[in-house]
């Protein structure tokens, strides 16, 4: 499938830049799919104004691959929203693993009706630029590619703005998740979208949950043949989304609605850099990262627990009070009451 094949107001989405949560995986007490919660999950998502579902990525347990979870709740996902709703969603699935795998994978987002595949290259670890490259179109020659700049603290591998260029000027490359929570790689993204002469073509997403809101605000501005170039990231695609999306929502249509960035504006950032360090447990080097995210959708009603498939993750100490402060510290940062009137009709 081509980036032209897209439904137009896909495209026009993603291009204006949208929420997408990364989709946690609702687990019962036995660490199997709890299939009414799951699709729960994805109406809240939908009813809280995201504009598109990342499936099959971190925050939905890469372990899902391995005990036979991945085509089945990719497909509950695609169902569930479009059972629930008629307005585009934008379906981005994981595509993880060596190039069979990963191919594979893309193959099977296809034909349940994902729009395009977020690419991981931790599998690469080591690997040439060349043979980076060679793997990211063996991808794109199935499904439109959403890049992905993983921070090596989990799992990510540091990428030049050589590979940046060069991945850009893939044809089907439609957008990049910049979250290698570095401002100096974040600006590697950059160069090499402008120099490939790609930014009309390649949306730019952050995914720096320590950046969060000033992502958002900032021009970037490089310098092509001498000339200036100014990109923008549009929207966001991360895990600190899954939870507290309507407030998500809400925060980036002010983003978007502002003529400059103001004193008020600039201030949030660092109250949603907070609440990410005790939803991400960055205090544990993120150990407690995808329990965090359960227990707000647990205290919300949402999820049952906070079960992952790895027994041994799970929150860490002090992370669930950290979680109360900030969310008593910043309610406008939360969506409770949201949550709480809707909930009966998400689970029924």
């Amino acid at each position: 499938m081509k980036a032209g094949d897209l439904p137009q107001p896909i495209t026009a989405a993603l291009r204006r830049g949208v929420v997408i949560p990364a989709h946690p995986l609702a687990l019962n007490a036995n660490r199997e799919l709890d299939v009414d919660r799951q699709r729960a999950l994805t109406r809240y998502y939908v009813d809280a104004g995201a504009g598109g579902l990342a499936v099959g990525v971190h925050t939905t347990q890469f372990a899902i691959r391995d005990v036979g979870l991945f085509e089945p709740v990719l497909t509950l996902a695609a169902a569930s929203a479009g059972a629930w709703t008629e307005k585009p969603i934008a379906m981005i699935a994981g595509v993880c693993g060596r190039t069979e795998q990963a191919v594979a994978e893309a193959k099977t987002a296809v034909a349940l009706g994902y729009h395009a595949g977020l690419v991981s290259l931790s599998a690469f670890a080591g690997a040439s630029e060349d043979e980076r490259i060679a793997h990211c179109r063996a991808i794109a020659d199935v499904i439109p590619v959403f890049g992905f700049y993983l921070q090596p603290a989990v799992g990510g591998v540091v990428l030049s703005r050589s590979f940046w260029r060069r991945f850009a000027e893939i044809e089907n490359v439609i957008a990049i998740k910049v979250a290698p929570f570095n401002r100096y790689r974040t600006l590697d993204v950059v160069h090499g979208v402008v120099a490939a002469g790609a930014e009309d073509r390649v949306t730019l997403y952050t995914g720096n949950d320590d950046h969060i809101v000033l992502d958002l605000l900032t021009p970037f501005t490089v310098m092509r043949g001498g000339q200036p170039v100014t990109v923008r990231m549009r929207g966001g695609l991360l895990g600190h989304w899954s939870v507290w999306t309507k407030a998500a929502v809400d925060l980036l249509r002010r983003i978007h609605a502002a003529p400059a960035p103001t004193e008020d504006l600039l201030a949030l950032d660092t109250a949603v850099t907070d609440c990410n360090a005790a939803v991400f447990d960055v205090v544990n080097d993120f150990h407690g990262v995808i329990a965090g995210c359960h227990e707000v959708l647990r205290r919300q009603g949402l999820l049952e627990g906070t079960w992952c498939l790895d027994p041994a993750e799970g929150l860490s100490p002090g992370q669930a009070e950290e979680l109360t402060r900030v969310a008593v510290a910043y309610p406008e940062l939360t969506d409770d009451a949201f949550v709480a009137a809707n909930l009966d009709r998400w689970l029924a």
